[in-house]
């Protein structure tokens, strides 16, 4: 059971992937365009115009498997600072202070960070086109990482 768990490996973190891009990317689109039942923030509002740059391009990106590990690296370092500077200030635990959000979205991102894209990935596809243009043998076979 374990060998087919981990051959689904790349393909269930490129599931997540694009879900938690496409929610990120989600959240954006609502802070700046007012899309999805949300309300625009004003351009060049600190720090939440900037936050909603962010998430909609980071989120985009992540979503495409384009710069995944940048991507998520520089998302996920502003849902931590959304965390600390706006939620914990009002309370302790994110149930109480309304960072469950930020919290999940920082923990997901930083994950990508060390996974990278996964299957169906952008980054994935121009890795191949790299990899057989500058390299005349064939890549070693890559295995998934197994706790």
């Amino acid at each position: 059971m374990t060998g087919r768990l981990n051959s689904a490996q790349p393909y269930a973190l490129g599931l997540f992937r694009i879900v938690v891009g496409l929610l990120f990317a989600c959240h954006g689109a609502a802070s700046l365009f007012g899309l999805l039942g949300g309300d625009s923030i004003p351009v060049g509002t600190w720090p939440g115009w900037y936050a909603a740059v962010i998430q909609l391009v980071g989120g985009s990106l992540v979503l495409l498997g384009l710069g995944t590990r940048a991507a998520a690296f520089i998302a996920s370092g502003s849902m931590a600072y959304a965390y600390f500077k706006v939620h914990q200030p009002a309370a302790l635990w994110p149930m109480e202070n309304g960072g469950e959000a930020s919290a999940m979205f920082c923990w997901a991102l930083l994950l990508l960070v060390f996974t990278g894209s996964g299957a169906f990935g952008l980054d994935r596809l121009f890795s191949r086109k790299r990899t057989s243009a500058t390299t005349e043998r064939p890549a070693a076979k890559q295995t998934p990482v197994a706790a």
